[in-house]
């Protein structure tokens, strides 16, 4: 039920937004810098600078999200248990003030 609705909402919103868009189709002039004219209709101006900010608000998104992956896998390999020495050789000295060996015994 919930998904017929969303479906009916979203081709009133799309049908909307056409009609919008076909009753602003006058030409419109940007420049760029000062130097640069490109004509183009107010419909396709406003679309490309909304999709714009969908692809700087999606990248910014996923820069956020790949550091926290990374500040998450760092947190993991630092708790992850240290394996016991085989056969009673004494750890590196990294692991050892890890794991908080007195120092005569590393």
């Amino acid at each position: 039920m919930t998904t017929v609705l969303r479906l009916a909402a979203a081709v009133v919103v799309f049908i909307a937004l056409l009609f919008l868009a076909l009753s602003n189709t006058e030409a419109v002039t940007i420049r760029l810098f000062g130097t640069t004219l490109f004509e183009s209709p107010l419909a396709f101006v406003v679309f490309t600078a909304f999709a714009a900010g969908v692809a700087a608000g999606l990248v910014a998104g996923a820069v956020r999200v790949a550091r926290l992956k990374r500040s998450l896998d760092r947190l993991r390999r630092r708790d992850r248990p240290v394996p016991p020495a085989p056969h009673g050789a004494v750890p590196e000295p990294s692991l050892a003030s890890r794991r908080a060996v007195p120092p005569d015994v590393a």
